[in-house]
């Protein structure tokens, strides 16, 4: 066909720019559409990176530092007066504006080769390929509510349950800015303070089931907004949702998706684009392979940890009862919290925690509720 490239990357996004980047990697030739009328796009994001995020990052020819974004060394919980705190074994984590990365993203894939055309919207399709744009492949890049996901007849059925999210941010005096990420627990509701600049920090609600503005949310923890109340807000208010969004699959034909756009679970755990970082590099190999099966089986073994780690998080908001005890047994135990923080960064295998920390681990839990 006259014309036509190797890929076509609908969404502009972290996960299609960082497709694309592995894709050029691959010496394919590479166009991005999006729909916005340009960079950088700023979208509703809890702007957190995980310590493999980060490195995938470095990995996609993106220098961390030269993002100018404070490390974070763990995860903090707080739930009523119950503290507990892990930290990264290894290297930490990094907060980062999301437009802040979008703008890096792009510039390293326009260095790359690849053409990025805005304002563009793909409405037209021809079986999974856009009629305006051939392509060998097509990647649906385009978020949580997809437009390539329906057009393909991957979607999945609507989730019973429908969780939301908000965010803003907020300027701090530098020692106040916390040194991890944060995460409030309430009734049906989380707050997560992610610091994103030297004195500047994210602010992300995600709830479920009603209609909520976010200063509504943050009055449920008034410890947070006391500390927030009076400080300069930095940016509009931004949501997101229904999160829970299911697939059929990541794979039809020449079609696959990749990001939110390829199923999501919920952005309680915070792995997000780290995950998406990952689908990017599997889906790329596939391209280059001219292959698009391995990368589904790919996808399937790259959500297993994280979504199962989420679904057991959820599990847990919506008992708060046995998340307080789970609360307290973390406090108990920070060296068990930092050993689990560690799994679920990537840092160390799930075997890894054995059958002695599970042991501690349900020990913990029973002297908790006791």
């Amino acid at each position: 066909m006259s014309g036509e490239i190797d890929v076509l990357v609908v969404g502009a996004g972290p996960a299609g720019l960082a497709t694309a980047i592995r894709a050029r990697a691959a010496r394919l030739t590479v166009t991005v559409v999006d729909g916005a009328p340009g960079p950088p796009v700023d979208k509703a994001c809890g702007e957190g990176l995980m310590p493999d995020g980060v490195e995938a990052l470095r990995r996609l020819g993106v220098d961390p530092a030269s993002l100018d974004c404070p490390p974070f060394r763990g995860i903090r919980y707080v739930d009523g007066e119950t503290v507990a705190e892990g930290s990264f074994p290894g290297a930490p984590g990094l907060g980062v504006r999301r437009t802040r990365l979008h703008a890096a993203l792009i510039a390293r894939a326009v260095e790359a080769g690849v053409e990025i055309r805005w304002g563009t919207r793909v409405t037209r399709f021809r079986g999974n390929t856009p009629q305006a744009l051939p392509a060998r492949f097509v990647v649906g890049a385009d978020g949580l509510l997809s437009r390539v996901r329906r057009q393909a007849g991957l979607e999945g059925r609507a989730a019973r349950r429908r969780r939301f999210g908000v965010r803003r941010h907020f300027r701090l005096p530098a020692a106040e800015v916390p040194r991890v990420v944060e995460v409030w627990w309430g009734d049906r509701c989380e707050a997560y303070v992610t610091p994103v600049g030297p004195e500047e920090v994210g602010v992300a609600m995600l709830w479920e089931g009603r209609t909520a503005d976010f200063d509504t949310l943050l009055a449920g923890f008034p410890r947070l907004a006391a500390r927030l109340a009076g400080r300069e807000v930095l940016s509009r208010d931004r949501g997101a949702g229904p999160l829970r969004q299911r697939v059929r699959g990541v794979v039809r034909g020449n079609l696959a998706l990749v990001g939110d756009a390829s199923g999501y679970v919920d952005a309680i755990t915070g792995e997000g684009l780290s995950l998406a970082f990952h689908q990017a590099d599997a889906l790329a190999r596939a391209l280059a392979a001219g292959d698009l099966a391995p990368y589904a089986a790919a996808h399937r073994r790259l959500g297993r940890l994280p979504d199962g780690t989420t679904r057991l998080l959820l599990a847990l908001e919506r008992r708060p009862r046995l998340r307080r005890r789970a609360v307290r047994a973390l406090a108990a135990d920070p060296a068990l919290f930092s050993r689990l923080l560690a799994v679920h960064a990537r840092e160390a295998p799930l075997a890894s925690l054995g059958w002695t920390s599970a042991a501690r681990l349900a020990w913990r839990l029973a002297k908790a509720g006791a």
